[in-house]
């Protein structure tokens, strides 16, 4: 829904609404009118009561930008927009879009979040924290932390710890954070949660982890007391186009490629078979495994690598 900007002679209340995407608390609606007329507005059905406390400024179904300030306004003052919710708006693809999290620091008193929302509005999770400082908030409507501060708590919230991994990589991969700014979050966010996942997650990233399939790669080297391969090493190929492999063990030339689901097309397939004959016209070994075989099966990887890697003149340490 595209939304009209107001008249130059436009009142309070209408540059309100627009600015709140048409969501108002009975309190503001009330200073600006008299509890009389918004009850009117309400029994007429001009305005909707979506739940205790919260109006809308007309009568039809809630577009996504009315429930992020519906989520925003229940949670009481000073809330603001969190986890992977702040993380979507700010352009973060692929990451659950409900329910809606919110965050509120622990000093302020907060109305208890209705229980009863409208079929048209999602779930939504309040969240209190006692560190979220003037840096860790985006100046938005609604508000909302930066991104930064939002893959963090995305990860320190969610289900699973590859859930958490996903928030993580989506962002960074997407261009949409850097992991010094995560860095630096964590220096201030001491005691989140799942908080050593979080920082070598994004070590790993910083070192060149572009996908989960990788991240689990990476898990599966260390705790299998492999070397750590490059990743994403750069190389051209015979026909002079860059190329870069999922990982590189230069000293001992042994490249291993993570396959996705992409490569099951016969497009990537024949693409990838001429990337692989240049590396070993070249006389590099290469291993490829599928991605869910190194999520389901690490070991089974692990050992052709460690048998890859010893032929090649590694040895294991003691």
């Amino acid at each position: 829904m595209v939304r009209v900007l107001p008249a130059d002679e436009a009142g309070t209340l209408e540059w309100l609404a627009f600015e709140q995407a048409g969501v108002l608390t009975t309190g503001q609606a009330s200073r600006l009118l008299t509890e009389g007329v918004v009850r009117g507005m309400v029994r007429s059905g001009r305005w909707r009561s979506l739940c205790r406390g919260i109006l809308l400024t007309g009568n039809g179904r809630l577009t996504r930008d009315q429930q992020l300030w519906v989520a925003v306004l229940a949670a009481g003052p000073c809330a603001v927009l969190a986890g992977v919710t702040a993380a979507a708006e700010a352009g973060v693809r692929g990451l659950p879009p409900e329910p809606l999290h919110v965050l509120v620091p622990a000093d302020r008193r907060v109305r208890t979040l209705p229980r009863r929302l409208p079929i048209d509005m999602p779930g939504v999770v309040a969240h209190r924290t006692t560190v979220l400082p003037e840096a860790h908030l985006q100046r938005a409507r609604p508000p909302r932390t930066t991104t930064a501060r939002a893959v963090v708590d995305g990860a320190s919230w969610a289900r699973s710890l590859r859930e958490a991994q996903l928030v993580l990589a989506s962002a960074c991969q997407q261009r949409r954070v850097l992991p010094e700014e995560i860095e630096a979050v964590l220096a201030v966010l001491t005691r989140p949660r799942r908080r050593d996942l979080v920082r070598r997650t994004v070590a790993d990233i910083a070192g060149g982890a572009q996908a989960l399939s990788e991240l689990d790669f990476l898990a599966l080297c260390r705790r299998h007391r492999l070397p750590r391969p490059d990743l994403q090493e750069r190389r051209r190929d015979q026909s002079g186009r860059v190329r870069w492999l999922d990982a590189y063990w230069r000293e001992w030339r042994l490249h291993a490629e993570v396959d996705g689901a992409h490569h099951m097309d016969v497009r990537h397939w024949a693409e990838d078979m001429r990337r692989q004959n240049d590396i070993w016209t070249n006389g590099d070994r290469i291993l490829r495994f599928p991605a869910w075989l190194v999520r389901a099966r690490p070991g089974e990887v692990a050992a052709t690598l460690g048998r890859a890697l010893r032929a090649a003149g590694w040895r294991p340490p003691k």
